[in-house]
């Protein structure tokens, strides 16, 4: 596990894009949970910094509109197109990524 960020840093139904081990990472916040994934669209690489978290656990590409599940990274109407989800683990304010 790398430090990533803190807890803070990251706006309520927001994201933050951080660098992790040399990778960029997109950590997102809902509800009070981070996630982190990828921070390119597996369909087409767009950047999903602009992507939208308008639900609770879930992220949408804005290029496309393909919605990503936070948890497991499925997008149900196109499972063929996965997004990298990383584990997370929170201690106190600070957020530490498992690249693996």
């Amino acid at each position: 596990m790398v430090f990533a960020a803190k807890v803070s840093e990251i706006p309520e139904f927001g994201k933050k894009l951080v660098e992790v081990g040399g990778e960029k990472v997109l950590l997102v916040k809902t509800k009070g949970k981070v996630y982190a994934c990828e921070h390119e669209c597996p369909h087409q690489g767009a950047p999903l910094q602009g992507a939208l978290v308008k639900e609770v656990g879930k992220l949408s590409c804005q290029r496309h509109g393909y919605r990503f599940d936070l948890e497991t990274g499925i997008c149900p109407e196109h499972p063929e197109c996965p997004l990298t989800i990383y584990p997370v683990e929170i201690r106190g304010d600070e957020v530490f990524v498992d690249l693996g």
